[in-house]
């Protein structure tokens, strides 16, 4: 299995820089193959100036690696990679304050359901979810029109409580 297919522990400050459409687009472009900012902008059709800003606040978060440095001639070439796809955030706290309950949308859609799971079916349906959201940032990454940004949370729940286990 890829180990960028796991997950890596974030702290609350790094998920506060994954609050972001653009900075998704971006961990999305480097996920695979490390690139430069110039690299980034011209395939996500972002201006140069804040696709360099957004890496640079990435990569100084440490959710990015700069993996390459070239010298072309006399410009200094910086290349990036993404620590992972995915960030996880242990504990309470919510990744994207937008997701929080008390947030006042504009525009929502909440999905609630409950499933019975084997533990491989939990891990499929879970693959799935990555899978499809995995799509959805390539879509909209190659997209040159501006939509309005939502936040989309997976959160998949045992019903069994921590001291029944």
């Amino acid at each position: 299995m890829n180990p960028k297919q796991n997950s890596i522990p974030i702290s609350v400050e790094q998920s506060k820089l994954l609050g972001s459409a653009q900075r998704i687009k971006i961990i999305g472009a480097i996920a695979d193959t490390a690139k430069t900012a110039k690299q980034v902008a011209d395939e996500l059709g972002q201006s140069p100036g804040s696709t360099h800003y957004h890496i640079q606040k990435l990569h100084d978060g440490g959710l990015i690696d700069l993996v390459e440095t070239r010298t072309t001639g006399g410009i200094v070439e910086k290349y990036y990679m993404s620590k992972a796809k995915w960030f996880d955030l242990d504990g309470d706290h919510l990744s994207d304050p937008v997701l929080a309950d008390g947030f006042e949308s504009s525009n929502s859609t909440k999905i609630n359901l409950r499933l019975s799971l084997t533990p491989e079916q939990r891990d499929e349906l879970t693959a799935e979810f990555k899978s499809l959201m995995e799509k959805w940032v390539t879509l909209t990454s190659s997209s040159k029109d501006e939509g309005e940004e939502f936040a989309i949370g997976f959160k998949l729940i045992s019903a069994k409580k921590k001291s029944d286990a």
